[in-house]
This record gives structure tokens, C-alpha cells and sequence, in this order.
């Protein structure tokens, strides 16, 4: 017999983890390798907080699990609105309507971001990641374009995928992207959005070969013609005498040098900077550009601009930055409007919001 696409379908479907029975059942492998949960544990709902699953059996109990409801979800701070995405990806075999903010929207404290309508049983299970995906990535996006807006003619690269969970790396990264970063380091994070990750080299490098210069023509020797030429020059010896050894080592070649001078020394600050500038325009070495990583916050990177620097490598600011909190609430059930005390009942009316599924 032949299959049909929605036979087809409905037979690779995730189960939809809904009951007690099933929590009580779930057994977790103790040697699991990595602890967070596979795309297949989030589809499946095994991420959601209990309390929406034991109200999927009471629901089931009372037979009102096939209910239909509408649910609004609103942030309480202002920000970008990014995730919808992967809410869109989790609900793709829900029969249910999305109506949202496109990716990347300006949103403001309690405008309805995303409107969801269908059987309280076909998603309520994913309240808890629908707002965390929505929450995280919103809260990502929002600092990185706080960071780009510091320094808005000058490129910025995210390198916070150290600072957080690699399960989640790329997803902050990609948000960075979507908030205003011009580039990122994390491999999958710049892929997802069709562009090659942003980086040279490590001080691990450096330290391994012992020497910066070697370190330096060893990657100019290998690496694709296309590929940067930066080099980190705060390993072993002064920055600046480090930045002339390499300068006299590529040549024209050299395009930038990296200061990622640690916080143990003062970090990277102005005066080293502009004197740097000085003195790479004296030797008429004017087009080689300065790179500044480790600590920054858009102020840091103005007062650094200020006194020469030309691009910033940024990480904890955007990766540190907290989640944007986001609440979701049922509007309407079986066409009736409804609200929690202190919230007016019915459908928020947001002509911004488009049709998503």
C-alpha cells in the first residue's frame, strides 16, 4: 500500500510526553554523556515544568483536554523579539495557528509578541519552552545590539559561546547575529544563518609554538588566501613590540593585530591603544588595524574607538546578558474571552502580529 505525506507524517511524529504515568515512568540513563536535553526530549515535552503535565491528565480526567484556547504571550521589558523561530520549529506538527512578531521585531513591555490558537492539548505541554526559547534568545539579541549601537561604524564579533552551555552556544550566537553583530565564533551559531565563523587563532597557539612570530607565519603559510590576518600579539612580550615583530615578519600581509591584554596586566586600555596607533602610523603601517577582545562594554569599546581601536571582539556582555522575561496567558477558551485577575480578558488586539502557521 502506498503511504501518504501525512501517513508518513503522523508515523515519525514525536510522541508528546502528557501524563504522570508517563514522568513516573521516564527513566533517565545516569552515564548520559552530556546532561541537556536532545531536540527529540524537547519535542517530546520532557523539558516542560510538571505542573502543565499533571494538567494535561486533570483536563483528560474532566474531558476537556480537547478544549480550544488562545494564548497571548507578552515581555515585561522593552528589547528584540528573537526565538520565534524555534517556536515555530517545536509547534511544526501541532495543529494549531501561530500569529507573531517576525524575528528580529522591536517589541515593548507587555505588547502581545505571539498569539497561539488550537486544542489546550496540542501545545500547553510547551509553555515552558516556548517562553524559555523566547526569553534566552530575546535577552541575547537585545544585548548585542545595545553593543553594536556603541560603536555602530566599526565591526563587532561575538565570542561568548565560552561563557554558556554548548547546547546553547549556537542559539545565543545566532541571536547576537540578529541583534546587530557583525560575526560570531561558534562554528554551528554562524552557520545557522548561511555565514563562515569570525576568528584567527588562541593564546593555546602561541604558547604551544613559543613564539609569535613563528606562530604568525605558520598560519599566514596555511591558512586560505581569503582568511584574516590577524594576530594575537599579548602573549610573551610588550604588545607593541610584538605588533612590530609581526609587522616586519608579514609585511603587507598583516592586517590586523588582536589585544586581548588579561585583567591581571589592566587589560587593554586606552593609553595602550592609542599609543599602538601612534606608533603602527609612524612606521607607516597605518592600514594595519587594531582588534580588541576580553571584558568589553559598550562603553569600554566607545572610549577604546575613541583612542583607535577598529573592531571588538565581544562575550559576557552578550552571553551574560539575563533572559527577557516573558509570560504567557489564555485569552480566550472555546471562543469565550477569559483573564487571570488583573489581566482584561480577550483578545489584545497587535496589528503587527502576522500569521506564522
Amino acid at each position: 500500500m502506498t503511504e501518504t505525506k501525512n501517513e508518513i507524517k503522523t508515523e515519525t511524529r514525536i510522541k508528546l510526553f502528557d501524563s504522570v504515568q508517563e514522568v513516573d515512568n521516564l527513566q533517565v540513563e545516569q552515564a548520559r554523556r552530556i546532561n541537556s536535553a536532545t531536540h527529540e526530549e524537547i519535542i517530546a515535552g520532557q523539558t516542560s515544568d510538571i505542573y502543565f503535565i499533571k494538567t494535561q491528565d486533570i483536563l483528560r480526567h474532566l474531558g476537556k483536554d480537547d478544549t480550544v484556547v488562545t494564548a497571548e504571550i507578552f515581555a515585561r521589558k522593552p528589547g528584540l523579539f528573537v526565538g520565534i523561530n524555534e517556536v515555530l520549529g517545536l509547534l511544526q506538527d501541532a495543529p494549531v495557528e501561530v500569529w507573531a512578531l517576525p524575528e528580529g521585531s522591536e517589541m515593548q513591555p507587555k505588547e502581545v509578541l505571539c498569539r497561539i490558537t488550537g486544542r489546550y492539548s496540542d501545545f500547553g505541554v510547551y509553555e515552558t519552552a516556548i517562553l524559555g526559547m523566547l526569553a534566552s534568545a530575546s535577552g541575547w539579541a537585545t544585548a548585542a545590539r545595545e553593543i553594536k549601537q556603541a560603536c555602530p561604524d566599526k565591526p563587532v564579533s561575538c565570542f561568548g559561546a565560552r561563557h554558556i552551555h554548548p547546547a546553547v552556544a549556537p542559539v545565543m550566537e545566532r541571536a547576537a547575529l540578529i541583534g546587530g553583530c557583525d560575526a560570531c565564533s561558534c562554528v554551528l551559531g554562524a552557520k545557522l544563518l548561511g555565514k563562515y565563523p569570525s576568528g584567527t587563532t588562541p593564546h593555546a597557539l602561541f604558547l604551544t609554538v613559543g613564539d609569535t612570530v613563528e606562530a604568525a607565519l605558520a598560519y599566514d603559510e596555511i591558512m586560505a588566501p581569503d582568511a584574516a590576518r590577524v594576530i594575537l600579539v599579548d602573549t610573551f612580550r610588550d604588545e607593541i613590540e610584538e605588533t612590530m615583530r609581526v609587522a616586519e615578519a608579514l609585511g603587507d600581509r598583516l592586517q590586523g593585530v588582536r589585544l586581548d591584554t588579561p585583567s591581571e596586566r589592566g587589560g587593554v586600555t586606552v593609553g595602550l591603544v592609542h599609543e599602538l596607533r601612534q606608533r603602527l602610523n609612524l612606521a607607516g603601517l597605518d592600514k594595519v588595524q587594531i582588534f580588541v577582545s576580553g571584558g568589553l562594554t559598550p562603553q569600554r569599546m566607545q572610549e577604546l574607538s575613541a583612542a583607535g581601536a577598529d573592531a571588538f571582539g565581544v562575550g559576557s556582555f552578550i552571553s551574560g546578558a539575563p533572559a527577557i522575561d516573558m509570560t504567557m496567558d489564555l485569552k480566550e477558551v472555546n471562543g469565550q474571552p477569559v483573564a487571570k485577575r488583573g489581566r482584561i480578558p480577550g483578545i489584545t488586539p497587535n496589528p503587527r502580529l502576522q500569521k506564522m502557521k
